[in-house]
Formats: C-alpha cells, structure tokens, sequence
C-alpha cells in the first residue's frame, strides 16, 4: 500500500523469514556460524534457541541456502506429533515409502536407517531439521535421540538441528533427557538486538528493498529500540505499522507522533515505556529461568547428596562422577580453603608464555600487552565446544566449592581430558568435570596481520590484503596475486567464502575475528594450539 508512496521495490518489514532480509548481527553471524558447523560434524544434535521473533527460522533459511549439494534435508515445522507421526513425518520429509496405515515404529525406524545407509553409500549427509522443537514431548525427543544411535563404525548417519525458544534449554536440563543433552555437540542461543543492530536491522532492510533514503531519523529508531526492546519481529511489526502510517498522512518520513501510533496499534499500550516493559517481562521470563537453573546447578553440585536423599533430585551415580584414571582433581590444584588460587595476572601471565611473550603483572592490562606483540585478545562466554573450534589456549574464570573465583589455563584438549597449567604444574581432569567449575567466560589470544585494524572488508588494499591473498594462497597451494597493488576484490572474496565454508564459519566473505583466527591454524608455524592434528 505504501511501496510505490516510498519508492520501495516490495515491503521491506515482513515478517516471512526470508534469508535476504536476514541482518548479519554479531549474534547472527554466530548463530549461523554453530549451525554450519554442525552440518559438517559427524552426527548428533545442534541447538539454536532465541526468543519469539529474533530470528531462528531466518537464521536456518540462511543455512538452507548455503549447504553443500550433497545433503539430504528434512524440515519438521509442526513438531506437535506422537513418535509415530513424527517418523511417519521424516518418512514423507526424505520420500520414504512405508506401507499404508502403519504405526509400528520398528517398521518406521527400520525403514529410515535403509534410506540412512543408502545416502551413506552415495556420500550423501542427512540432516533433519526441526522448528519450534519446545513442543516435542520428552517421547518424542528420546526417540530421536534413538535416531542418533543409527550409526557406522566409522560416523552417525544422521545429524538433527534442533530450533526452539528458550522452554527447549530448559527441557534438555531435566535429568530424563540428561542422554539426549549429551549429545548436543554445538549450541547457541540468540538474543534481541542491540540499538545499535537494530538502527542497522532498519537500514539493511530498506536498503535490500531498495531504499537508500532514510525514512527513520535516529530519535525515531530510538524509540523503535524501546518500544520492540530488540525484538526483530516486533521491530517489523513497528516499522511497518509506521510506513503505513506516514502514508496514510502525507509525511516523507516517521516521526514520533507516527511511530507511537503505530505502537499503540501494534502493542496495545499508550506510551513508549509500557510496551518495553512488557517486552522485557517477556524476555525475562526465559532468563529468570536459566538465572534459577543456574541457581540450582550451584546448589546441587554443594548439596546433591541432601537433596537426592529426600527425593527431590536423583543423586548422580558413582560410574557418572569418575574421571579418567590419569586424571586429577582441579580443585587440588587451586584449593578453596587456601590462598593458592590463581589469580588472572598469573593465568596470563602463563598464557602470554605459550605464545613465548613476557608478561609483566601491573604494567597494564594483559589486552594492552598483547597488542605490542601483535596479538589481540578474545573474551568469550561460550560453549568448550566453541572455544575449541577457535584451537587456542585460553585462560578460564572458574570457581571452587565455596563460589570464589579463580583462573586457569587450558592448555590442551581431547576427546576426554582437559590440562591445565598453574606456573610449573600442568593437572588433566576430565572434560565432563569442567562444567563444575566452570560457566563459558574465556579469553583467548590470536595474531593480527600486518597493519590490521578491524574487519578486512571487499575494496580494501594494502599491506592486509597482500597477507591475505598470501595466506589463502599457502591453504590453496596456489601462487599468489599481483601484489603490485593488491585489492580485496571478488576473486579473493570468492575464495574466503569457500576457506570459511570449509571451516565451519558463515561464508560472508568478510575476515573478522573467527576467519582471521583459522586462516592462522590453517597455515601453521608457532602458533600454540589447544587440540593437536592426532586429536582432530
């Protein structure tokens, strides 16, 4: 109605998840970023969860339209089923014939493995997809996580992506669902955007509509970031409301009176602080639950025992809580009852020597130090299975028994076991035992190139590009370019998107942080790892 009025080539704020319109937040890069990687991974479950309207589906259309060609895909929108209905669902997603009326699910599983083991023998991956997975019944989710256990002796044969809102962290948390929980080997949750993404988000998708005017002045996004407090759907739903709006009034551009208009329309509310309030009790709900289930894993790894006693919670059991027998306890590394902790200049200090760099404690901040070496630092509240996709040493903030903090550095990974370094001792613990000191905080170090200063962008020249046509050139086995004036052009731009594909990274052809990091593992030399080629 108010396309032709603006100049716009179709209606920029729908809120079908279409991949074009989908803005490349730091949040979303990551997200797709987890999702890629679990495309390339040999079988298990990947999570993505976000609240209403940030996204997820987009994020996962996005995905679609970049998988490799040999991969079968099956997507669950409606996953309100029995297990019955559910296999009959992957039956039809993979055009699977079964015989008509059948509800034996042995006939169904049988079936879905011959088609598992026929895609194997063509080299092809399977991948299920499932949106809105909050609504699987825990029947259904065990069941799939029988799917997992279809496997060779070399690979699993089917690999599940699993999309929800946050009520899906908390069903995975529940001690029946502790084997499927297991198996997740990447996860990612996806927050609201910033104010500063979401006068982006509003920019990006006129621009991809075919506007360059500006038709939001800055007070105006502002409310909009109040009003939708980040929320991507609700932002569309405002932003549309408001076009609208100033069309139907003859305006050229938004402004207040418009967009509150369009907020009461849109929210039901009166004014632009009542809406975020309401947006944000939303959003909490979810983040008072992760906070209380934060709580109580504290409180049963001080009181498991009590409380299994009285029934409240099953106690673990002797065979769950064993390390390897090579391994030693963190705790005794760093006691709780003493003043050994180490402290974070140490843990750097440790650090900045496996990049063999003197560290001087006091001078400045370990982030400041490292930039005079040509390092920069990345802090991190992740998953381990992120940090080790980055292959890098990293100190930990971890804490004892009694909740105080200290820090560690992770030296080296594998399969089972995790070491760490304090000064000249070096203890293994096994990796399963990480999570009782440790809640996702690190901060790694990585090396920048020459006259590096932020994202190496397409058009951009100099000393940077001429590294980076070098580096892609030793992965590549190739020559490099003319280095006469090197240019970030489309030739080079094409082989960073097929280098980050490769790796697990969006291929967005722009070298940031994470591209620039794996360019650096890729090639080699002294760079101190965190996983050796014989644990890869």
């Amino acid at each position: 109605m108010y396309k032709e009025y603006f100049g716009l080539e179709e209606l920029p704020f729908s809120i079908a998840p279409d991949p074009r319109y989908l803005y490349m937040s730091e949040q979303h890069r990551e997200a797709l970023a987890h999702l890629v990687y679990g495309i390339s991974s040999d079988g298990g479950f990947v999570l993505l969860t976000g609240e209403v309207g940030t996204g997820k589906t987009t994020v996962c259309r996005c995905l679609l339209e970049q998988i490799p060609e040999n991969t079968e895909i099956a997507f669950v929108l409606n996953p309100k089923l029995t297990v019955e209905e559910l296999l009959a669902t992957i039956c039809d997603e993979f055009g699977v014939s079964y015989p008509e009326g059948n509800t034996s699910i042995k006939v169904f599983v049988d079936l879905i493995n011959l088609f598992l083991l026929d895609a194997l023998s063509k080299g092809r991956k399977t991948v299920l997809i499932i949106d809105e997975a909050q609504n699987l019944s825990a029947d259904v989710l065990e069941q799939l996580r029988l799917l997992t256990n279809l496997e060779t002796n070399q690979r699993k044969l089917l690999q599940i992506i699993l999309l929800g809102q946050p009520e899906l962290r908390e069903m995975l948390s529940r001690p029946e669902l502790r084997q499927l929980a297991q198996r997740v080997i990447a996860r990612y949750h996806l927050g609201p955007l910033s104010k500063k993404d979401t006068s982006a988000y509003i920019t990006h998708r006129l621009s991809i509509a075919g506007l360059r005017d500006t038709l939001f002045p800055a007070s105006t996004v502002n409310r909009i970031f109040r009003l939708s407090a980040g929320v991507p759907r609700l932002i569309n739903v405002l932003c549309d409301r408001a076009l609208l709006g100033a069309f139907t009034q003859g305006h050229s551009r938004v402004n207040k009176t418009t967009l509150l208009k369009a907020g009461r329309e849109a929210l039901g509310t009166e004014d632009d602080k009542e809406p975020r309030s309401r947006v944000l009790r939303w959003l909490m709900t979810g983040s008072l639950i992760a906070v209380i289930a934060a709580v109580l894993a504290i409180t049963y790894y001080n009181y498991g025992s009590q409380l299994g006693a009285v029934g409240i919670i099953d106690p673990p059991q002797p065979e769950t809580l064993k390390s390897p027998a090579d391994t030693k306890d963190l705790q005794g590394l760093w006691p709780g009852d003493r003043t050994g902790h180490m402290g974070m200049e140490t843990a750097f200090q440790s650090l900045f020597e496996l990049w063999g760099i003197s560290y001087a404690p006091g001078d400045s901040t370990p982030c400041r130090q490292a930039l005079a070496h040509s390092l920069r630092c990345l802090s991190k509240r992740d998953s381990l299975n992120s940090l080790a996709l980055l292959n890098r040493p990293a100190v930990l903030k971890m804490f004892d028994k009694k909740g105080q903090e200290f820090y560690a550095v992770l030296t080296a990974l594998d399969k089972e076991t995790a070491t760490f370094v304090s000064g000249r001792e070096t203890r293994k613990i096994a990796v399963r035992d990480i999570a009782t000191h440790w809640f996702g905080d690190y901060t790694v170090l990585w090396k920048v190139p020459p006259d590096y200063t932020e994202e190496i962008l397409p058009g951009s020249r100099g000393a940077q590009v001429q590294w980076l046509d070098k580096q892609l050139a030793l992965i590549q086995n190739r020559a490099p370019g003319d280095q006469t004036d090197p240019v970030f052009d489309n030739a080079i731009v094409d082989q960073v998107k097929k280098f980050q594909l490769a790796e697990g990274l969006v291929p967005d052809g722009i070298v940031g942080t994470y591209t620039l990091i794996h360019l650096n593992s890729a090639v080699g030399g002294s760079i101190p790892k965190l996983i050796s080629k014989e644990d890869i």
